[in-house]
């Protein structure tokens, strides 16, 4: 089975092994379950969406173990495919040479939309969840239970990638931005529309508050816009839809509430499911998770994999910018600190490798992590940033006017001891 995976291998970024339960020291990328079917003559898969399990039902007997093998070989090798385009493409685009690299145009369009899209990876991220109504209801929302029971999984199965804080914030008689044309009536559909062009000036910044940034990451703002009464239904004009992305920002979702939800001017945790549910597709694209395997474990890993392999690729960026720095500029004095930063980062890379190659990804993303904040801590010395825009022309400007006063008697003085010497020899 072994030879026949290897034989199917067509990426040198991955080396699927085999082992049995028995043998197993470590957390196993997927497990493989066989059950013996009599009820079909071709063999079948199906992966668990919640877990990192594809079973396997076959009528393989001792003499048809071949065409087994070859099939479970070709199951595992379809499970990994957008992962090491992905790793592929990175690797690649970043001037690192990737033996047997095959990306079609088509996969690179997609990774690029994938890239644009999502915001950078940092170690935490901060969650907005903003209701802005139109009016004086809905006041009200139990937002913290829908997130607690529709968001918070999500949260969890992602902490080994990333830490997220989360906050929510109500306004009311929240006007849209003054550069949105519309909305209009239209009595075709019987709604109020906006047209799509018009969905990147929705956001109406001036008197929304919505923060950019809160803490040490990024914020991710999910806006709730209830329409007021006389609005009401509200839709995008050419698909009918009621929420959409914007990338490297947030998601935006309109709620077109019903007669009782208006009346009570509460919107429960029942209504916000739907909401919530919307906003966690949202945050899913946001962070770059791949669509495919259907396993969210799998998905869960590749992200895992693939935002450390970005990290050591940052890191070792920064280290050869700072190399390159110092090569260039051979009069900055490097203080201790920085050297020491650099070996830090240097150990924590070689870590990250090592325990990518021994399958310890949690590790290796805590390592990559590391690497790269060492990293960036000695190429900011603030000490050194002061001497990188202090060159020598610099040093000539400043110095020359105050040593030029001094210098004139000192030249003149000289001169005149020189004519005494040469007097007093004649």
């Amino acid at each position: 089975m072994q030879q026949t995976l290897d034989d199917h291998d067509v990426s040198s970024l991955h080396h699927l092994r085999i082992a049995s339960v028995d043998q197993l020291d470590k957390k196993p990328a997927i497990t493989v379950r066989l059950e013996h079917d009599n009820g079909s003559n071709e063999p079948s898969s199906k992966l668990k969406q919640y877990a990192a399990t594809l079973d396997i039902k076959h009528t393989a007997s001792a003499t048809t173990l071949n065409p087994l093998a070859t099939f479970i070989a070709r199951e595992l090798q379809s499970l990994f495919v957008e992962e090491q385009t992905t790793l592929t493409h990175l690797l690649t685009s970043s001037g690192y040479a990737v033996p047997n690299a095959r990306v079609s145009e088509e996969a690179v369009v997609a990774l690029n939309q994938r890239s644009n899209r999502a915001f950078k990876y940092s170690p935490t991220y901060h969650l907005t969840f903003s209701l802005f109504s139109g009016s004086a209801t809905p006041s009200t929302w139990e937002v913290q239970s829908a997130l607690d029971d529709c968001l918070e999984p999500l949260l969890q199965s992602l902490s080994p990638i990333s830490t997220f804080t989360v906050d929510t914030q109500v306004q009311l008689y929240a006007s849209l931005s003054p550069s949105l044309r519309g909305p209009h009536w239209q009595s075709e559909s019987n709604a109020w529309t906006i047209q799509r062009s018009d969905l990147s000036g929705f956001i109406n910044a001036a008197e929304w508050p919505l923060s950019p940034s809160i803490g040490a990451g990024p914020t991710i703002n999910f806006v709730l816009y209830i329409p007021s009464e006389k609005q009401r239904p509200l839709t995008i004009q050419e698909t009918g839809g009621t929420n959409w992305l914007i990338p490297q920002w947030g998601g935006v979702q309109i709620l077109n509430p019903s007669e009782a939800q208006h009346m009570h001017g509460n919107l429960s945790k029942e209504d916000l499911y739907p909401v919530i549910l919307t906003f966690a597709d949202q945050l899913v694209s946001l962070l770059a998770m791949p669509s495919k395997p259907a396993s969210l474990p799998l998905r869960l890993d590749s992200l895992s994999r693939e935002r450390t392999t970005s990290t050591i690729i940052s890191a070792s960026s920064t280290l050869g910018a700072l190399a390159r720095l110092t090569l260039k500029l051979t009069s900055i004095a490097i203080p201790d600190n920085v050297a020491t930063s650099v070996t830090k980062s240097l150990h924590h890379l070689e870590q990250a490798c090592t325990d990518l190659r021994e399958a310890q990804y949690d590790s290796a993303l805590r390592n990559a992590r590391t690497a790269e904040a060492e990293a960036e801590k000695a190429f900011f010395e603030p000490s050194m940033v002061g001497q990188v825009y202090f060159p020598d022309e610099h040093k000539v400007a400043v110095y020359v006017p105050l040593l030029g006063p001094m210098a004139v008697p000192l030249v003149l003085a000289l001169l005149k001891e020189v004519k005494k010497f040469r007097q007093s020899r004649t």
